[in-house]
Parts: structure tokens; sequence; C-alpha cells
């Protein structure tokens, strides 16, 4: 769902670096302080109504990247912008950013507090922002978001506590106070992950749904490809802090160009069919993120890499409208390609 206006979300460089403790005498002799690159230089956009999904293995900085974008970790450095203009980092701004921007998070238990009832955890954004004024409002306001999250008849579940529901009663819980606000963009951080592969499906019918009903836009962090493929519009592959590639859902999964997208698509189960053939497994070890990286970060696993790969690292080049790789090899084949064509025009 592309929209030709401009991007609800704009996200341009974002960097995210964590300072590494030390002992004290380490401290003193070390010149440089060394720090963890969780993010490492993200740019790409969200548009209204879309569903981007974000896909790479653990340690990769997905969900990093979520957090940061709502202002819940603190950018090192790059910048994001919301409905065009850049997200205040004063307290009004903030508040104001908040109603227009949720995260569901991956464990639902360990986001709702054991302690309390329904009706106030779902209205807990309600009582911070001070947008109701009687517990009328606030009683028809949740109601109105449990029964847009599937929860029916949703006094049934005003009264109950977090450990009296199932674990998908629990997701849709968490969903209802991310919409309680009526946000216009969603960061889900691996909404379904701890869940039954039977509520799953219920639990991604209900996003789709509101999606389409809302023009609610989505961050879809996972690490299963083919659960990305299933729901986003779009997908970007990410590895240690940067994306690798970038582009249509359909366009991933079927021709998808980086070493590291392909090597995720090789382990993808399919349903009735035997692999034939070798498979791109990656060897070595995934290099530490705390390291300074001269080269392609993913150079060490890299079964295309080339010298040039361990010295400069690639930036995003787009392959094909819409479609972005950061890959020597790859961006050289579609360099020699687009000189070749244009030699016989």
């Amino acid at each position: 769902m592309k929209d030709a206006r401009e991007a609800l979300v704009r996200v341009d460089g974002l960097k995210v670096h964590f300072e590494i403790r030390e002992g004290f005498l380490s401290g003193l002799l070390s010149k440089e302080k060394k720090v963890v690159r969780a993010v490492d230089g993200v740019t790409f956009t969200i548009d209204r109504g879309e569903i981007l999904s974000l896909v790479g293995e653990s340690g990769s900085g997905k969900t990093t990247v979520g957090k940061a974008i709502l202002q819940l970790v603190q950018p090192t450095e790059g910048a994001v912008v919301f409905e065009g203009a850049p997200v205040s980092q004063d307290r009004e701004g903030l508040k104001a950013f908040r109603q227009n921007a949720q995260m569901v998070f991956q464990d639902p238990y360990q986001a709702l507090n054991p302690r309390h009832y329904i009706i106030d955890i779902v209205a807990e954004p309600l009582d911070v922002a001070g947008l109701v004024k009687t517990s009328e409002e606030r009683e028809q306001r949740v109601r109105e978001a449990l029964e847009q999250a599937g929860l029916t008849p949703a006094d049934d579940y005003f009264y109950r506590y977090p450990y009296e529901l199932s674990g998908g009663q629990r997701q849709r819980v968490v969903i209802a106070g991310a919409l309680i606000l009526g946000p216009r963009f969603i960061v889900a951080d691996e909404p379904v992950s701890m869940l039954d592969a039977s509520i799953r499906t219920g639990i991604l019918k209900l996003m789709i749904h509101l999606r389409d009903t809302k023009g609610i836009a989505y961050l879809f962090i996972t690490h299963d490809l083919s659960l990305a493929w299933l729901i986003s519009d779009r997908i970007a592959i990410m590895y240690l802090g940067r994306v690798m590639e970038i582009g249509t859902a359909d366009e991933i999964i079927k021709a998808g160009l980086h070493p590291y997208t392909q090597a995720l698509m090789a382990i993808m189960p399919v349903p009735g069919q035997t692999r034939e053939g070798e498979r791109p497994v990656l060897e070595g070890e995934t290099p530490n993120a705390a390291v300074e990286i001269t080269g392609c970060k993913f150079s060490s696993r890299c079964p295309r890499a080339t010298e040039r790969c361990r010295q400069e690292q690639p930036e995003l080049m787009e392959v094909a409208p819409g479609h972005s790789v950061a890959c020597f090899p790859v961006q050289e084949e579609h360099r020699s390609s687009t000189e070749h064509i244009a030699g016989n025009e």
C-alpha cells in the first residue's frame, strides 16, 4: 500500500551506540571508549498504511531500531521524521508524538502489570495523557479499544487480571492498550513469537484488519522471514545494525540479491517440498558489534566476499525501483548489466 504523499515515518542515518563499562584501571588506560554499535546507520521510510518488516537474526539491532524511532532509546545520531516534522525531544513534543506512535512488545505477560485490572492497564495511556474527564468516558474508550482488539464482550474482561487470560488474549490486551490513543503508527516487536501457531493467525489477521480499516502503519519486527512475507508490503533485511537489502515482500522472497538474504531464504521451510542441491550455509562466527570493523560486517561470513568487502562498508544502492542492496558484488553486477543494456541501445 504505497502512498504518493510524504512518508509517514522517515528514518535517516539512525545510529544507536551503547558505551561498554570497563573496570577502573582499564578505563584509565584506554584511550578511546568502547561502544556497541547496536544500530549503525539505518535509513528507510514507512508510508501511511504500510507494513514494513524488519528481519534479521537475534542481536541484529531490530528492536533497538524500533525503540529509537519511538524515543524509548536515545539515538546517538540520525533523524526520525514523523508526518514531515522531526520528532521533538521536549516533553510536550514527545507527548504529542506518542499519542500517534505506539509499541506492541514481544512478551505480553511482561508488558502487563499483573496487579492491575485489564480496564486500568488499557486505560493507563488515557490517564497519563489526561484525555478523559469522567469514569464513564474512560470505560467507553476502554470498551472500544478491547473490542477493536477482538476481545468481546469487552465488559467481561474489565475486572480480570492478566494471569486469568490466555497468551493470545493477553497480546490482544497489549494491542488494545496501543490502540486506545488512536495511533497512526505502531512498532510491533515480535508480537506473535511467543504464541501458539493457531493463535498467531488471529493476531496477524487483526493487525491487517486494523491497517485496512484505520490506515495504521507498522514496523513489524521479526526473525521469521516467512512470517514477514505473509504480512508485509516491504521487507528490510538487517544484519549487525545495518540494513543489507530492502524491497517489496515478493522481490525479497523471490529475487533476494544479498548473500545474507539468500542464506535466510535457504533455511525457510517450504511445506510439501524437499530442497535439492547445496544450500548457502553461513560459516564463521558473527562479528562482535563492539569492535571497530573497517569493511563490510558480513564479509567474514559471506561466500561472495571480495578484498574490497573486507576494506570498505557498502552503502545501500538501488538496483531496481524500490529495491536496494548493500553489497559490492551485487552492485557491480547491476552496474555491468546496466552498461551492457545501454551499449546495445
